[in-house]
């Protein structure tokens, strides 16, 4: 039996790569702080509600997802938040909280997932390939392409980028391949529930083609492509167009 975990499944980037997990016979476990108790109706999708950088929810999830259907074949980290802030405030500077709690999100909350699934993945038949699973984390562009307010995102999303290659040779040896997804600008949550100000900044970014945003559906896309194509390993791969982010 296929299975898989998506973190951040319920909106965005998570909710897509679920419903095309779904599709392609994966039974899948989605976690996501806003799912509430008892939300499964699909017998193959089980929501579970947890933030990501809890260690002990995050090895409940996991065992849980394992005695169900067994060692998980896929993993993907979509879960993140942005929280734009300027370093330097009239008030003063940046709090360091505020910079700790994106990393504990977006770095810490992926690296947590990827940790205990590879565990699991390793009790997994190998395919004639010697393959027992595919790890795929969402970094983004701006660990690249980082503009002005984007120090901590940009920060969390450049060490999920840099950690892909360690990972990949780390876990090679026990048939674990490990990628990273870097989308650009995307119609998700995240983009828009920003600011109005901020929104139209970012959604006037323009590849050269297509002139539009990215569809959630499209990173989907990308996933499926990696899971299937089994010579894909330890590189990121930026999904945006060919859009280059201004300073600001």
């Amino acid at each position: 039996m296929r299975s898989a975990i998506v973190t951040g499944a319920a909106s965005g980037l998570g909710a897509a790569t679920t419903a095309r997990l779904r599709a392609e016979g994966f039974m899948v476990t989605g976690v996501d702080r806003a799912f509430a108790a008892g939300g499964d109706s699909d017998p193959g999708l089980h929501q579970a509600a947890a933030d990501v950088a809890d260690e002990a929810g995050a090895a409940r999830i996991v065992d849980a997802h394992v005695a169900r259907w067994g060692p998980p074949r896929v993993l993907v980290n979509c879960a993140g938040i942005a929280a734009p802030g300027a370093t330097l405030r009239p008030e003063g500077p940046m709090p360091l909280d505020e910079f700790r709690h994106v990393l504990e999100v977006n770095v810490a909350g992926s690296f947590n997932y990827l940790r205990l699934v590879a565990r699991a993945m390793q009790d997994a038949p190998a395919d004639a390939d010697g393959e027992r699973g595919v790890i795929v984390n969402t970094s983004s562009i701006a660990a690249f392409d980082g503009m002005v307010g984007q120090a901590a995102y940009a920060a969390s999303k450049g060490a999920v980028a840099a950690m892909t290659l360690p990972l990949a040779r780390e876990l090679g040896k026990f048939g674990i391949r490990v990628m990273a997804i870097a989308p650009g600008v995307f119609s998700t949550p995240m983009v828009n529930g920003m600011n109005s100000k901020s929104r139209d900044i970012v959604t006037a970014m323009r590849p050269p083609h297509p002139d539009r945003i990215g569809r959630p559906e499209e990173f989907a896309d990308l996933v499926m492509t990696i899971v299937s194509q089994h010579y894909l390993n330890g590189h990121v791969i930026r999904l945006d167009g060919g859009l280059r982010m201004p300073p600001r």
